[in-house]
């Protein structure tokens, strides 16, 4: 067991659920089982960059003996996901020692925690990561913080516009975060029972799409549907009237449903839904709080064994270490096109595009 008594921890990149309970997991557990100090780095490298640090206790927070962050979104941290620290590097490296810490404990997605780990190699940091992102994309991991409250707030959304659309006889598209991975929109999609499914790692077929809307009206009498896009498929050229191979300029919800409009054999009333950041405020769920109960305790334990270069991972239902060196060089963690979940999309009339 190390000595370390002066921990630090950040939480860097884009916010989402969890994050506060991340906090709270870490700051319990090593001021509880090892009594030492836990500092709180605001708005990630920006505040070691400021040679900023905060005092964090685990009852520094209640109200009337209430512990708000279990269910509270975003960071009390503050993050950013912007800006050139490895640029001031040196800077970094010298405030951190000057805060005296002896450990950091890092939370973060891929980018952040390339660039933290790069730090800590730098500074020989005793160096722990946290996954966390919406998209899940961090390699070596089944679940990252905040990926299943923004699939539940995505399959909210879609359970509201399909009253719509069913009432107004519409296709709905539904755009949702996913620039190079589309675990979310697949995971949302066949939860909400969306009729088609476009993620970035399929190539799709604009004529197939319309051909299977076409056959859920005429076949079914189904006058509506729902279309599920993330954010990062690529345009398609196949068809004539407006696709391109080129990123068109406005969204990819709604350049989708152009294309719709236009192939469509007969007039079809198409919207667009655009969630945006929605995806990634809101109450944290149950399994994303377990799962921060979990990587949280697992962090600092890590830290108390001497372990470094380490990131915490939920891999077959419990926490296992995993080298960050390896994470890094795996990820973005993409769909498998050949997946399970690809197969039952399908399996359950979905459209999902094909290799």
């Amino acid at each position: 067991m190390t000595s370390a008594k002066r921990l630090a921890i950040l939480t860097s990149g884009g916010d989402c659920p969890g994050l506060n309970a991340v906090i709270r997991a870490v700051v319990s557990h090593a001021t509880l089982s090892y009594n030492w100090q836990v500092l709180g780095i605001p708005y990630a490298t920006q505040g070691l960059l400021d040679g900023q640090a905060m005092p964090l206790s685990m009852h520094g927070l209640d109200l009337r003996g209430i512990d708000p962050l279990l269910s509270m979104g975003g960071t009390i941290l503050g993050t950013i996901n912007k800006g050139d620290t490895l640029a001031r590097a040196d800077e970094v490296l010298a405030n951190y020692q000057a805060l005296g810490l002896e450990a950091l404990i890092g939370v973060g997605g891929d980018g952040s925690l390339a660039i933290l780990n790069q730090l800590a190699v730098q500074g020989n940091w005793q160096f722990i990561a946290i996954p966390k992102t919406i998209d899940n994309d961090v390699a070596l991991t089944e679940r990252s913080i905040g990926f299943d409250t923004a699939v539940n707030t995505i399959v909210d959304a879609i359970n509201r516009l399909t009253f719509t659309a069913s009432s107004h006889d519409r296709v709905m598209v539904v755009e949702v975060m996913g620039r190079t991975a589309g675990h979310l929109a697949l995971q949302a999609g066949i939860a909400s029972g969306a009729d088609v499914i476009l993620i970035p790692e399929l190539p799709y077929s604009v004529k197939d799409i319309c051909a299977h809307l076409a056959e859920l009206r005429d076949r079914w009498k189904r006058r509506f549907a729902i279309v599920v896009v993330a954010e990062g498929i690529h345009p398609t050229g196949d068809y004539s009237q407006g696709a391109s191979e080129t990123r068109p300029s406005c969204s990819m919800g709604q350049y989708i449903a152009n294309e719709i409009m236009a192939c469509s054999a007969y007039p079809v009333d198409v919207r667009v839904s655009v969630l945006g950041h929605i995806q990634r405020g809101g109450i944290p769920s149950a399994l994303d709080r377990l799962l921060a109960a979990s990587f949280g305790k697992a962090a600092v334990d890590l830290v108390a064994q001497g372990q470094s270069g380490q990131m915490v991972s939920w891999q077959n239902g419990t926490v296992v270490p995993v080298a960050i060196a390896d994470v890094l060089a795996h990820s973005p963690f993409l769909v498998d096109p050949h997946s399970s979940l690809i197969q039952t999309a399908r399996a359950l009339g979905t459209y999902i595009g094909s290799l």
